[in-house]
Formats: C-alpha cells, sequence, structure tokens
C-alpha cells in the first residue's frame, strides 16, 4: 500500500498538537473506533478500542502523568512518537523524565494500532 508522506506528515502533526497538551477530544477524533493497544508483542491484552484508550489518558492524568512530545518521525504508514513522560507525584530525586516511545500505525487516515516501547532503538526496529 503506497502513503502520501505529505499526508502522513500533516496526521503526525495532529497527534503531537493533540498529545501536546493532552487534547484528549483532538485525540479521540484521530483514533480508529477499534484502536488497539499494548506492548510490542502482545496483541491480545491492553486496549482494545477507542474509549479504552482515551480512559487510560484520563487515569494517568488524574494521577499527575504528564506527558511532553519529544519526537514525530514518520516511517511509510506509521509514526514513531517519542514522549518524556514525568510522574508529579514522584519525588524529582527518582530520575526525572522517562522516556518512552510509541508506533503509531495508520489506516484510512487515522490510528489503528499503538504499541508502547520503552526504547526507541527497539522502537525503531519494529517499525516496517
Amino acid at each position: 500500500m503506497a502513503f502520501d508522506p505529505a499526508g502522513m506528515e500533516q496526521i503526525a502533526g495532529q497527534i503531537r498538537a493533540a498529545l501536546q497538551p493532552a487534547d484528549l477530544l483532538g485525540y479521540r477524533d484521530l483514533l480508529d473506533p477499534n484502536v488497539t493497544w499494548g506492548a510490542p508483542d502482545d496483541m491480545n491484552s491492553g486496549c482494545r478500542n477507542r474509549e479504552q484508550v482515551l480512559a487510560w489518558y484520563r487515569r494517568g492524568r488524574a494521577k499527575g502523568v504528564r506527558a511532553v512530545v519529544t519526537e514525530t518521525s514518520v516511517f511509510g504508514g506509521q509514526i514513531l512518537v517519542g514522549l518524556s513522560v514525568v510522574d508529579e507525584h514522584s519525588p524529582s530525586e527518582s530520575g526525572g523524565p522517562t522516556e518512552r516511545w510509541q508506533i503509531l500505525t495508520i489506516r484510512d487516515g487515522l490510528v489503528a494500532d499503538i504499541r508502547g516501547f520503552e526504547d526507541r532503538t527497539a522502537a525503531i526496529s519494529r517499525v516496517c
């Protein structure tokens, strides 16, 4: 399947714009109703639809977890999203922000699958 690079860059920009301020209504519009989200090799657990993904974000925000988008890179029909995650309730001496990465697979202009990684190299190795 051929992907429009300009269209994918536009989607990446929309994802950054929604995630940066945690605009869940804006992010909702970018998610396929049947989006899945989980660990790289576990396709059977995690979130199974849009509302579960949004509920996960809401729970994190309620617990004081905040993320700053540090990267969005397009690889064909996938977008690598880098995040610097901070738990506002953890002491600063715990090491500060934690880097996390997600690979978002785009289908028909919407995020259809999200895989989470603790290591950028591991995430990049999974880009199709």
